[in-house]
């Protein structure tokens, strides 16, 4: 019998002001993903796909690694998705034939006094078919036992995100030539050659 777990994270960051606007940062998957793990857990699987090799983890009686593919995608405005497409468990592979993974989350740029703020969500769900050795534990320390651990794992995600995004923003903002871009209420809208 499957069952259900979930755990959500939210997270608001202020962002210092830089020559460039991070609306043009986040337009870039590739560094926000390297935010949210070291490069030896990412791997570039094609246009916006990833590969997440996240570290191993002590699961009750069981040790397990997660590895989960992600597209990770940016609109216009900055605002980054991310939303799994697949996932594999390692270490038993009971779990990994009776284990279904859905992540989905969204950074979106705002601006709040002045100041550009990111706001973002993620939300987790994990269903599975419980080996029999910890499908007789108690439904109420399995779910606590579980949700904790979805809660540490995006917990862990936050403050990595939090730390590395905002300063490798910062970085990239300082090492790269600012182009200037008009508003988009003065570019033209057809060609000026038509």
């Amino acid at each position: 019998m499957y069952s259900r777990f979930t755990a959500f994270q939210t997270v608001e960051m202020v962002v210092s002001k830089q020559p460039i606007p991070i609306q043009h940062y986040l337009r870039q998957p590739q560094r926000v993903v390297s935010a949210l793990a070291a490069s030896s857990q990412i791997e570039l699987l094609g246009d916006e796909r990833f590969r997440l090799k996240m570290r191993p983890l002590n699961f009750m009686m069981l040790t397990i690694q997660p590895i989960v593919d992600l597209r990770v995608w940016a609109e216009c405005d900055g605002t980054v998705h991310v939303q799994s497409t697949g996932c594999e468990i390692r270490g038993v592979d009971y779990i990994n034939q009776r284990f279904k993974l859905s992540l989905v989350g969204k950074l979106q740029p705002h601006q709040s006094n002045g100041a550009a703020v990111l706001k973002g969500r993620v939300d987790l769900e994990v269903q599975v078919d419980v080996p029999p050795p910890i499908a007789f534990t108690p439904k109420p320390i399995l779910e606590a036992t579980t949700n904790g651990l979805l809660k540490s794992v995006l917990l862990t995600v936050k403050q990595r995100l939090m730390h590395h995004l905002l300063a490798d923003y910062e970085a990239w903002a300082v090492s790269t030539p600012a182009v200037p871009v008009a508003p988009a209420s003065v570019l033209p809208t057809h060609s000026p050659l038509a």
